[in-house]
């Protein structure tokens, strides 16, 4: 079972800006698609009303679309997400001080007991990794992230299991991830954040 990281949650200023996106009324059009299928479909169940943000492109090593709200230097930033089918991989996750196709980024995976943040460079390197019971196919999941200055937490539905710290990236946007040949749905995208940087 997954054991819960120890220490304060991390507090954003009291006057951070909240973005929401729950994909009901408007799609993704004035996001930025940097690769993959990304759509907004019906849904049966999703957790906001009837539609959600789908990615369904199975060839990419990643697929990732950024909101366009930003950039942030400091963020708390939750989604859900449902993972829907996937062989090799079934993930999802939350790009965070995305600038320059550079960016970090915290996932769950279906197929695998590990809840893991990354740092993207042009290649991928693993930062923090916790054990989890993998989430669960076809159910809807709470993922959540803040990053503030060089600290970061993440939360899997409800549990903070990662701390970390890292000052690569200081700012940037925050998108949505998906690996190989993940299908993925998302919805209510939360964002609140401290505007400033590139």
């Amino acid at each position: 079972p997954a054991r819960a990281a120890e220490g304060p949650e991390l507090a954003l200023p009291a006057g951070a800006r909240e973005e929401r996106f729950d994909f009901e009324t408007a799609g993704v059009e004035r996001w930025t698609t940097v690769a993959g299928r990304w759509g907004v479909e019906d849904m049966a169940g999703a957790p906001s009303g009837g539609r959600v943000l789908v990615q369904r492109e199975t060839r990419n090593e990643f697929n990732v679309v950024v909101a366009p709200p930003g950039p942030y230097t400091a963020v708390d930033v939750s989604v859900k997400l449902q993972p829907i089918a996937g062989k090799e991989d079934a993930s999802g996750g939350i790009v965070f001080r995305f600038a320059d196709g550079r960016y970090y980024v915290v996932r769950a995976n279906a197929l695998e007991g590990n809840f893991r943040l990354y740092v993207y460079e042009g290649g991928r390197r693993q930062l923090a990794s916790a054990r989890i019971t993998p989430p669960r196919l076809g159910a809807w999941h709470d993922l959540r992230v803040i990053a503030m200055g060089g600290r970061m937490q993440a939360w899997l539905d409800g549990t903070r299991l990662l701390e970390h710290r890292d000052a690569r990236f200081a700012a940037g946007r925050v998108g949505l991830w998906t690996k190989a040949d993940s299908i993925t749905a998302f919805d209510d995208l939360s964002i609140r954040g401290v505007p400033g940087g590139a």
